[in-house]
């Protein structure tokens, strides 16, 4: 069956398989309340964004998060990284996403990255961080999603050698075009990395049909 991969803009993204699956939804222009299960990445207000929560959610729809975002919530199910949660049909697992010197995003907080596994195919979003090592420890990734405007996250140089790191099939880069980080930025990363990038414009889609076929 496969996914369809669609970028909202800045670092928020929309999943549609079996289930639709909403990461960190964020300046949201309509209203689709389609969404089957909401992930949230860290409580920053670019991500975590109760209104746009509630432009796509269904009704029911569960919210996953780390704790600081649950307990704002007040509602909803914790993750840690390296934990797992069955939503939707999805298989979800929080990763480690963190800055190594910056302070923006301190690893002690757990904030979240996510594995995706729906209809076949596997999708990492990295969240807020820096390239760290237990990117090199992800495994059988279909499409890497990595944020590559700088300033909280890494640039596009590190963003493409974490595509290195973990050896998706396809990566795409992210959270460039509305606070920091431009087009130049996405295009440098793609230069780098070679066939195997992606760039979406805001409100595109990729498709990817398993095993690791992109349309």
């Amino acid at each position: 069956m496969g996914v369809t991969v669609t970028w909202l803009g800045h670092a928020s993204f929309r999943i549609a398989g079996s289930a639709i699956i909403y990461i960190d939804p964020w300046k949201i222009a309509d209203e689709p309340k389609d969404g089957d299960v909401i992930l949230v990445s860290h409580p920053h207000q670019d991500h975590w964004s109760r209104k746009d929560i509630e432009k796509v959610s269904r009704h029911g729809a569960p919210l996953i998060g780390p704790p600081d975002v649950v307990e704002s919530a007040d509602e909803g199910s914790l993750l840690a990284p390296g934990g797992v949660i069955e939503a939707g049909g999805a298989r979800i697992t929080g990763w480690p996403a963190y800055n190594l010197r910056k302070p923006f995003h301190p690893r002690k907080k757990n904030w979240l990255g996510y594995i995706v596994e729906l209809d076949g195919v596997s999708v990492y979003y990295a969240g807020d961080t820096d390239r760290i090592p237990e990117m090199a420890d992800l495994e059988g990734i279909d499409l890497a999603l990595l944020p590559a405007g700088g300033t909280f996250t890494m640039n596009p140089k590190k963003a493409a050698e974490a595509a290195g790191d973990i050896g998706a099939l396809a990566s795409l880069p992210y959270h460039w075009g509305t606070i920091v980080g431009s087009a130049s930025d996405a295009e440098s990363f793609a230069q780098i990395v070679g066939d195997r990038a992606i760039v979406l414009a805001k409100g595109d889609s990729t498709d990817i049909e398993p095993p690791g076929d992109f349309a």
